[in-house]
């Protein structure tokens, strides 16, 4: 069977990757600061806020459509309940039960429910490169996670709890993950699409906020309102669009890498701020999970 040459090792696709991993690896620690004074949900609905925003801004420099049909509407609505609001929602949670490194490491096993549901909804065929990659790498992050399972002492209802928000989390975001590979997604702007899911979002977050807490809350200390500026524009804005953009190409399942090597940015940059110390254990989950990366990525995706 001819095979087609892999989009995934070319640099308008790795460029983007890197950028994306590299700003979703630091997000973990600007969460983190992100919790105590203020609400989870109201810190989510800030965050994307500023996003959709940030995208709305930008269309307009691009002159870019800013309204949407029925569908598209529709489309925005769906996008901004299962990646905006449930999925972010779900994750500062996680946070509040378990470290954060914990919480990235577990993360990346989206690579599973972006592989399946992407063979079950778009058709896109797993190969045996593939497989094989992911086998690698999740028995990289399985090594990550025995460490850093290790390394959390709370209890175990309490680990558990944190486990099962993150878990609801990667469900959320595979399934939006899955609708940015329709054709559905690709009939309308980018830009414009994420920006009104965003503020949708946004507006399904403080809809929760203030329900589950009451009246919006905001903390006024200049680390948090410059977390909330970089998680909007850096990793939701920039990060959301050049994510997205690379799934429409190389598809879900290897998109999902870019959370192989989440948790290891993650423990590095722990590693310079929050004095994390690396164990034999930690260090050859890293090593598998590059490994794991390398193969998957450069798999072929067999004709159809």
């Amino acid at each position: 069977m001819n095979q087609a040459a892999p989009q995934s090792t070319r640099a308008a696709v790795l460029i983007p990757f890197a950028i994306v991993t590299l700003i979703w690896g630091s997000t973990w620690l600007v969460i983190k600061d992100q919790l105590g004074i203020v609400p989870a949900s109201w810190s989510v609905t800030y965050r994307f806020l500023v996003a959709g925003l940030t995208m709305l801004a930008f269309a307009a420099y691009r002159r870019e459509r800013l309204t949407l049909d029925a569908r598209g509407w529709g489309f925005a609505a769906a996008l901004a309940a299962f990646q905006f609001c449930l999925n972010f929602n779900f994750v500062y949670r996680a946070e509040g039960y378990v470290t954060s490194g914990l919480v990235a490491v577990i993360f990346a096993l989206m690579i599973v429910p972006n592989a399946l549901l992407g063979r079950l909804f778009l058709g896109q065929r797993l190969g045996r490169q593939l497989i094989v990659g992911s086998l690698v790498a999740i028995a990289g992050v399985g090594l990550l996670f025995l460490h850093e399972a290790r390394a959390d002492a709370g209890a175990v209802r309490t680990t558990l709890i944190g486990i099962g928000f993150t878990l609801a989390a990667i469900m959320s975001a595979s399934s939006a993950n899955i609708m940015q590979g329709t054709q559905a997604a690709k009939r309308y702007p980018m830009a414009t699409m994420l920006g009104m899911s965003m503020l949708i979002g946004a507006a399904f977050d403080a809809v929760i906020a203030w329900t589950l807490t009451g009246p919006p809350v905001i903390e006024m200390r200049l680390g948090y309102l410059a977390g909330v500026l970089y998680l909007g524009v850096f990793a939701s804005a920039i990060a959301f669009t050049l994510y997205f953009g690379v799934i429409r190409v190389i598809g879900p399942a290897k998109a999902a890498y870019s959370g192989v090597l989440t948790p290891v940015i993650a423990m590095l940059l722990s590693t310079i701020f929050e004095g994390y110390r690396w164990s034999l254990l930690a260090a050859s989950g890293a090593v598998l999970a590059g490994i794991g990366l390398v193969i998957a990525l450069r798999a072929r995706r067999p004709n159809r």
